[in-house]
């Protein structure tokens, strides 16, 4: 890829903003970057997988599947480019993916090995600042969720239940979940889930089918309720 096209698919992310051309080529010259293709239908990670590289897609769709912990519930997310998959991951306490993802589309993707990562976040202040920005961000955010205030109806819990299931607040989701499990999870009848979700469904915002949820655009989801 020549250097030029490289530098502007790096910027896509949070991680190489602000980094001067120099600092970039000093980067790219001292970094080993592994550059992967993958075909439409190709399973990148599974689930359980070690953590030990990022994974940067710059070109092309994902589905990034994740299950519940006893495996009642799937949801099924389709990511475009550019994306992150869970970096997170490669420190921490647990150091395994809790994702199956696979290409949906023909992919490109940038993978650094961690050992990698860690010379950049040594040798670069501004990579390691913005390093320090996007963990504080996420963690910001989970707390910022459990601090909302309590959804007001069932068809806000359900959303509520939706939306922080999910790694991105925008795009195609598929939920795999049958009613009394979610009637579990938001504490109410399967009757009354079963009015709200037809509900939803007539106004355009979700498609139901045995054991499945499809949300079009969960974005349209969230501002509609």
């Amino acid at each position: 890829m020549p250097k030029l096209q490289l530098y502007d698919k790096l910027l896509q992310f949070p991680m190489f903003q602000g980094m001067s051309r120099a600092d970039l080529l000093q980067m790219v010259t001292h970094t080993r970057l592994d550059f992967v293709k993958f075909p439409e239908g190709k399973r990148i990670l599974k689930t359980g997988e070690r953590g030990d590289r990022f994974y940067f897609l710059i070109n092309g769709a994902l589905k990034i599947e994740t299950a519940s912990e006893d495996h009642g519930y799937t949801v099924s997310e389709e990511i475009t480019a550019p994306y992150i998959i869970q970096p997170e991951c490669i420190f921490g306490l647990s150091l395994r993916f809790r994702s199956t993802v696979q290409t949906l589309t023909d992919t490109n993707l940038i993978t650094i090995d961690k050992k990698e990562i860690v010379n950049l976040t040594e040798n670069f202040i501004v990579f390691r600042l913005n390093m320090l920005n996007m963990f504080a961000m996420n963690i910001q955010k989970q707390i910022l969720t459990q601090w909302q205030s309590p959804p007001k109806s069932l068809e806000e819990r359900i959303v509520r239940f939706f939306s922080v299931h999910c790694q991105q607040p925008t795009g195609k989701k598929t939920v795999s979940i049958y009613m009394e499990r979610l009637a579990a999870e938001v504490n109410d009848s399967r009757l009354d889930i079963s009015r709200a979700l037809n509900k939803m469904q007539n106004e355009g915002l979700l498609q139901l089918s045995r054991g499945r949820i499809t949300i079009p655009a969960l974005e349209k989801l969230i501002s509609g309720i």
